[in-house]
């Protein structure tokens, strides 16, 4: 099993203000089920990250801050796992890329459980959120910041 710090040694903690790339590990304990693309999905429980970015005002801490919130007016696709979420760990990339985090995630076995979710901006990402249930990587990073709420 590849911890997440080792798989990201270049993480800080998410509470900075730099705009850049930010990565959500979501745990589910029960299974989620949404709707994508008008087109319904079920997860089943466990880990699964998310890939975004935070180039707006407040940057990577202001977006992160927003995901950590359980109460929240659903405004992105990844919303849905993150109000059902048992709990919710964040890695900053100040200047960094979400689809070269992507690819870090794929290199270590990661696989996309939902084509094209967050991911409708992007034109190289097959998706933005992975699995991470059956790839090399687990544990959490001393880097992550938990939602205290959870």
């Amino acid at each position: 099993m590849l911890a997440l710090a080792d798989l990201f040694p270049d993480a800080l903690p998410s509470d900075t203000a730099a705009t850049g790339a930010y990565l959500l590990t979501i745990t589910l304990s029960t299974p989620l089920s949404g709707s994508f693309a008008r087109t319904p999905f079920t997860l089943a429980p466990g880990t699964y990250a998310y890939c975004g970015s935070a180039n707006g005002p407040g940057g990577i801490a202001a977006r992160v801050s927003r995901h950590l919130r359980r109460a929240k007016k659903p405004h992105w696709h990844v919303d849905q796992l993150t109000m059902a979420a048992a709990q919710i760990s964040a890695m900053g990339f100040p200047g960094g890329s979400e689809c070269a985090l992507v690819e870090r995630l794929v290199a270590a076995g990661a696989t996309f459980p939902l084509p094209g979710f967050g991911s409708s901006d992007c034109r190289c990402c097959v998706s933005h959120l992975l699995d991470l249930r059956h790839s090399r990587v687990g544990g959490e990073s001393k880097k992550c910041m938990h939602n205290p709420e959870r």
